[in-house]
């Protein structure tokens, strides 16, 4: 049984809002900021690939008058990051203490940003390899990005694998190619759709 999972607000909690509450003054600067300049669009090219340079200077001659906020979009965006998911980190730990499962996983993530979270994050080390968007330039949910998965970890047509992601796009472009998938809410939602498909948690 191979069990793969997301990262970003599966394990580690990613919220822009908590950086640029602390730019902003208002609710809704920081609504219309997120919303319609820094967008999640914008930030999953630099997911897929491109340099954070690349995508600064795009977004900046976009938006000038927002060239402050934009740099600190990137410049503090550790801040963006508040910590583990602890249940889930839980889960995770239980399971490789079993020894009894493959566990990989499979993030959207910048290349030039993850080797932080492999610093900052011990409990990643548990898994026998993370496949990085920004490294391989292919991002969920993008059926390729799956394929590669599959092909680069021997999956078998996913007949022995749990997926487990939190954004349901990805989980139901998972599906399509044939993979278990859970739409990840939070870790107690987590451990019974596991335990439901006799997974060995607590």
């Amino acid at each position: 049984m191979t069990i793969i999972f997301d990262l970003g607000n599966v394990l580690i909690r990613w919220q822009p809002r908590a950086l640029f509450e602390k730019v902003f003054d208002t609710k809704e600067e920081v609504d219309y900021f997120l919303g319609n300049v820094a967008t999640l669009e914008w930030n999953e090219k630099q997911d897929a690939g491109r340099t954070i340079a690349e995508g600064t200077r795009e977004l900046i001659a976009q938006y000038p008058d927002y060239e402050r906020e934009i740099r600190i979009y990137y410049d503090r965006w550790t801040e963006t990051i508040t910590g583990p998911i602890a249940g889930t980190v839980e889960i995770l730990r239980e399971l490789h203490a079993t020894g009894k499962y493959r566990l990989l996983a499979l993030t959207n993530w910048s290349h030039e940003l993850f080797p932080w979270a492999r610093k900052t994050f011990d409990f990643l080390a548990l898994f026998e390899a993370i496949m990085v968007s920004g490294e391989v330039g292919l991002q969920k949910p993008d059926p390729a990005i799956y394929k590669l998965l599959h092909d680069t970890y021997d999956l078998r047509g996913y007949t022995d694998c749990v997926f487990i992601d939190d954004n349901l796009r990805n989980v139901e472009a998972a599906r399509a190619e044939g993979l278990d998938a859970i739409r990840f809410v939070g870790p107690e939602q987590l451990r019974g759709e596991l335990k439901k498909r006799d997974i060995g948690v607590g």
